[in-house]
């Protein structure tokens, strides 16, 4: 999936909106009556939206935050660690190491490929590679 970058005129933010046209002046006037029935409904109604907005604003709670350690919390000053019988730090685990004898060395091929070798022919032919 490959991503594209759009030139600025796709771009969605600081878009304003431009003055409204419209097809006719009769248009327009319908517009504008539509318009003012809606605000004479809403003042009807009581749903003035600014002033109930700042209303709900002024009226609503202040928040107030406080840092305190949780109610169950506030008796453990200390937590034992748990004792598993180990006196010492617990021993880095051993390296393995190859103890069989199908291989008997491993070759270096194109830019420090480590390669497996099995037998004398496969280490002759790893030697006379191009490189």
């Amino acid at each position: 999936m490959t991503m594209h970058l759009l030139p600025p005129m796709y771009s969605t933010t600081g878009k304003k909106k431009g003055k409204v046209k419209f097809a006719s002046a009769e248009a327009k006037h319908k517009a504008e009556q539509l318009d003012r029935e809606w605000s004479e409904l809403q003042k009807r109604w009581g749903v003035e939206a600014e002033a109930k907005k700042r209303q709900r604003a002024m009226t609503s709670e202040t928040l107030s935050y406080s840092l305190s350690t949780p109610p169950g919390r506030s008796n453990t000053n200390h937590i034992k660690s748990l004792n598993t019988g180990h006196l010492g730090p617990v021993s880095s685990k051993q390296i393995p190491q190859y103890t069989g004898t199908k291989i008997i060395g491993i070759g270096t091929m194109h830019k420090s490929n480590a390669v497996p070798i099995f037998s004398d022919e496969e280490a002759v032919a790893i030697s006379t590679m191009r490189r």
